[in-house]
């Protein structure tokens, strides 16, 4: 852990020295990652240089879907492994080898337990839950949601149909955190994406001020 804490410090001086942007979004399988990934870069458009790395065991599936959108991307699998490293994550900046001032998303792995204990040197982390998951999911896995900069509760379009107690989520999340936002949205239907566009923009924009 402490060789990866220094490799993470490293990275996010050399993220600092080129004002780049590095958001690594973190949630259990299924809770909307890659789709909401998708959008947000589609939504986004020429209007900033955006690029991935996607972290999975196996396969290149996300990585596919990722690059159908036009945007580079680096596939990095870990195996057996159940996170990234700050060794991964440096690894797969130099190969992006990512411009002056653009935005990286790191999509972790899937999983509420190990990608949350390891720092990559990230400019912000971002954890999705889904609303198809249950509302205690933060008092489950305490340590993922208090080390967020923001939460976002993903597949709101879904609340009619579903069991899910949203102001409880809320009060969970505030109790490990209590400055955290977290934001309702819908990946598929638009709802609240205005407001992550523009929380995403104010990350880049103290990047760049730097």
């Amino acid at each position: 852990m402490a060789k990866n804490d220094l490799l993470a410090a490293a990275n996010r001086h050399r993220l600092a020295e080129h004002a780049v942007t590095a958001i690594n979004l973190m949630s259990s399988p299924g809770s909307g990652k890659t789709t909401l990934l998708e959008r947000t870069i589609t939504d986004l458009g020429d209007r900033r240089e955006t690029l991935v790395i996607e972290g999975d065991q196996e396969t290149w599936l996300d990585a596919q879907r990722i690059r159908s959108t036009g945007r580079k991307v680096v596939q990095i699998n870990t195996g057996a492994g159940c996170h990234l490293d700050a060794e991964m994550f440096a690894r797969g900046l130099t190969e992006l080898a990512p411009p002056d001032g653009s935005l990286v998303f790191v999509e972790n792995v899937g999983n509420l337990v190990c990608p949350a204990l390891f720092d990559l040197g990230e400019s912000a982390r971002v954890v999705i839950i889904s609303v198809t998951e249950g509302a205690d999911k933060p008092a489950k896995y305490p340590y993922m949601f208090r080390t967020a900069d923001l939460v976002l509760l993903n597949k709101v379009d879904l609340l009619p149909y579903v069991d899910f107690d949203v102001d409880l989520c809320l009060d969970l999340i505030h109790r490990l955190k209590p400055d955290v936002e977290m934001l309702p949205v819908s990946a598929t239907r638009g709802d609240g994406l205005d407001a992550w566009h523009s929380w995403l923009a104010s990350r880049s924009e103290a990047a760049v001020l730097r």
